[in-house]
């Protein structure tokens, strides 16, 4: 059993990635169960421990992988030792033909259908590529607010900046045009920068409510109007 041995105890399989060279990682969490991307080799070099970028949740690398990567690399190890026992056995063929007028003649001969198949997969496409501003992981998510899934920070508020500075350049813009168009401008900038802020808002109150009696309550939050979002807080909190 030359080939098999050689095979040893343990396998290392590497995980394909997509064109833009990220890995998918999937939530364990029975309720959570959400689908996300992170690029290997940036972010902290010796993180153990991974953050769903939805929920919270933490746990080791290993706990993250996919339905499909477990598949893939399963269907990987059983090609690998299954063309192993085929070739150990195929060492062992032989034939002998038969001797004198009453021989028998005796062969083996080994033969199998075809090589198991590998599961191959692709990784979704996903809405939103961030670069955490703490420890640079590059990671992807559904929507815009997200965990980073390597040193645990929130994006809430690199996300509000990066939006104040679109509405800025807009604002800028605005004094280069004429009035007709600046106008109009001014009022995208306006209604952008409430949307933006109603949003920072509303994914604070969504990260401090989550898996509390109150998280039902805290999504029904809006922060339109500063005054009557002061009062629902005072009586929410």
């Amino acid at each position: 059993m030359r080939h098999l041995e050689r095979l040893g105890n343990s396998f290392s399989i590497t995980l394909p990635t997509d064109k833009e060279e990220y890995t998918g990682r999937q939530c364990p969490k029975g309720e959570c169960k959400g689908y996300f991307k992170i690029t290997l080799g940036t972010g902290l070099p010796d993180a153990t421990d991974c953050y769903c970028p939805y929920c919270g949740y933490t746990a080791e690398q290993s706990e993250f992988h996919t339905p499909k990567q477990i598949k893939y690399a399963k269907s990987i190890v059983a090609r690998q030792i299954t063309d192993a026992i085929y070739k150990d056995f195929k060492r062992h063929e032989f034939n002998i033909k038969p001797a004198g007028d009453f021989g028998i003649g005796i062969s083996l001969e080994v033969k199998r259908d075809r090589p198991i198949r590998i599961q191959r997969y692709r990784e979704k496409e996903l809405e939103t590529q961030i670069i955490c501003e703490n420890c640079s992981l590059r990671y992807a998510v559904y929507g815009v607010f997200a965990y980073c899934p390597d040193c645990g920070r929130h994006n809430s508020r690199q996300v509000l900046v990066k939006n104040l500075e679109l509405i800025s350049k807009t604002i800028d813009l605005a004094a280069e045009v004429e009035q007709e168009l600046a106008a109009r401008l001014i009022e995208n900038a306006l209604e952008d920068c409430v949307s933006s802020f109603d949003g920072f808002a509303r994914e604070l109150i969504r990260v401090a409510t989550l898996s509390s009696p109150i998280e039902q309550q805290g999504a029904s939050l809006h922060f339109q109007n500063l005054g009557s979002s002061r009062r629902q807080l005072m009586r929410l909190f």
